[in-house]
């Protein structure tokens, strides 16, 4: 029985933890940024602080949750150590239905961890030690992990030159070899400035779906406003999903432009993962073969809901 969606990503422990502002200054940390820090860095700051929850994270990780919060048929790929974090990971998702068929070894470097400091604006600033979470390669996944699901869901997060790079390739390959549909999350806008010609040739040749922010959007089309961007992707036929934040999210499509308002929300706690759960809500029901303008909604409707909360699980 083919599953519906596997997610391909880093395999992040998410450390969460509350910091007041002067924490951030005395560490020298820019508020809202994500900063790769080393194992000794990330010790170092981990003894520092209060923790109050550590769980399975890394973006894609974060949407095949909310595909399984949502009862749809997940399985995620990443790459963890088998060490004391890597099986917190692997239970962490066990528990919540999404299905994890990567075999750990033991590896040389760790399993890969973000310190996710939440200040009382609730902005979220991310100390990440990748560890072996970057060190995904094309030996990792076999053509079987893909074949039996609908779809493959990748972040911009793994383009990195190196065997990440060649993992992904490979993987987009074996995908349309096998006719399974290939949906990519933008990640953040400083992937799109390293990317953006390798992102842009994807989006032309090889994706189905792209999912990104106005501003990762912009970057991505060397676009000053969201308009003239629109006018250049509607020459693609692909799906592509921007987000918006209040003012909600469009959807371009056969060269329509689909919009839905946002939820308005009383009180944000927290705003990690409010992109990944969109991406979660949308892709559920665009497999469920619902109209795009309902995908947008149930996104839209995960978004809200992540953000009046603590972490990136609903």
């Amino acid at each position: 029985m083919t599953k519906k969606i596997l997610g391909i990503g880093n395999a992040i422990v998410d450390v969460l933890a509350r910091v007041d502002n002067n924490f951030l200054s005395k560490k020298n940390l820019i508020k809202g940024s994500m900063k790769l820090i080393n194992k000794f860095e990330f010790e170092d700051l981990k003894k520092n602080l209060k923790i109050e929850k550590i769980e399975a994270g890394g973006s894609v990780a974060n949407t095949m949750s909310g595909i399984a919060y949502l009862k749809g048929r997940a399985s995620f790929i990443g790459k963890i150590n088998s060490d004391n974090f890597g099986d917190i990971y692997r239970k962490s998702l066990e528990d919540i239905n999404v299905e994890f068929p990567y075999i750990e070894k033991t590896e040389n470097l760790s399993t890969g961890a973000s310190i996710i400091l939440i200040t009382p604006d609730s902005e979220r600033t991310m100390c990440t030690y990748l560890g072996i979470s970057s060190h995904l390669s094309a030996n990792d996944i076999n053509e079987n992990n893909i074949t039996n699901h609908e779809m493959i869901f990748l972040e911009g997060y793994l383009w990195d030159k190196g065997k990440s790079e060649k993992m992904f390739k490979n993987t987009i390959n074996i995908a349309k070899k096998n006719k399974v549909k290939i949906a990519m999350s933008l990640s953040d806008i400083f992937c799109v400035k390293r990317h953006k010609e390798d992102f842009y040739n994807l989006l032309k040749n090889d994706l189905d779906i792209l999912i990104g922010n106005e501003n990762e959007i912009n970057e991505l089309t060397s676009k000053k406003n969201l308009l003239d961007s629109i006018n250049q992707l509607k020459k693609f036929d692909k799906l592509i999903i921007i987000t918006r934040s209040e003012h909600g999210s469009v959807a371009i499509k056969d060269n329509e432009i689909i919009n839905c308002e946002s939820i308005k929300v009383n009180k944000i706690l927290d705003l990690t993962g409010a992109g990944d759960l969109f991406a979660a809500g949308f892709l559920k029901e665009y497999l469920d073969k619902s109209e795009i303008k309902k995908c947008l909604k149930t996104g839209s409707i995960l978004a809200s809901q992540i953000i009046q909360k603590i972490g990136a699980r609903l």
